[in-house]
């Protein structure tokens, strides 16, 4: 890893402050990080909404599901800008094979357990160890790490929530004059248009919400690191004997 090309400037922060460092950078990356997301996040939230019609549960599950999946493109682009380099939706095609499908089932089968997923998936995408052989380096980067990634996790999740009911609460607020009655009625209802509707709405609230979670977990990923192995200091003498 080439620390000296860093363009974030590493030190030891709290954990709120490391969260922030990570939404910073997804905030001065956004073109980039929303638009690699799309290309995977619409597709698959789209037939995740289709499957409303089979059952509502199906489709929550299966937006739930694709989550850690969906989160792997945020996590290159966002490893990418942190040292300086822009990201196109050709450069994730290029490198598909190590962020869409190594560790695909691994991803899929374990991961949306965690309630700490975004502190150590950096360590199965970015690190390239092997899984079996990953258990101790995700022991320790998730030392000290664990108790705020489930916070940051829990906070992020009532805001996906909070983000959800306001989207539902809009048809209400902007149904037509003498229509608000009926309108919380086909909110309170169970039919197939309402369920398509709120598994849309929660599909829309994960790709608003979900590049944010993953950019505050990626800044306590490196905020460890930085303890770790002392980042900032390595930084400076390699600046120093540059001058």
């Amino acid at each position: 890893m080439q620390l000296d090309t860093l363009a974030v400037r590493l030190r030891p922060r709290t954990p709120l402050q490391a969260a922030d460092l990570g939404i910073r950078l997804c905030q001065a990356n956004a073109r980039a990080v929303w638009t690699a997301f799309a290309l995977v996040a619409v597709p698959i939230l789209t037939v995740a909404v289709a499957a409303s019609e089979i059952s509502p549960l199906l489709s929550t599950l299966l937006i739930w599901w694709a989550g850690p999946w969906l989160d792997r493109t945020v996590l290159f682009v966002l490893s990418r800008a942190a040292f300086g380099q822009a990201t196109s939706p050709a450069d994730v095609w290029r490198e598909q094979q190590r962020v869409w499908w190594r560790h695909v089932w691994f991803t899929l089968l374990v991961r949306p357990l965690s309630p700490w997923r975004s502190v150590t998936e950096p360590v199965y995408l970015l690190e390239g160890l092997p899984l079996l052989s990953s258990g101790e380096r995700v022991r320790q980067i998730r030392r000290r790490q664990m108790g705020p990634g489930v916070v940051m996790t829990a906070a992020f999740v009532a805001a996906q929530w909070c983000l959800g009911v306001a989207l539902l609460s809009l048809l209400v607020w902007l149904a037509p004059q003498g229509f608000t009655d009926a309108a919380w009625s086909f909110i309170d209802s169970v039919n197939p248009a309402q369920q398509r509707i709120a598994a849309g709405f929660y599909a829309v609230t994960l790709v608003f919400i979900e590049p944010f979670y993953v950019a505050a977990g990626f800044g306590l990923y490196l905020n460890r690191r930085a303890e770790l192995e002392g980042w900032d200091i390595e930084q400076e003498f390699r600046r120093a004997f540059a001058a």
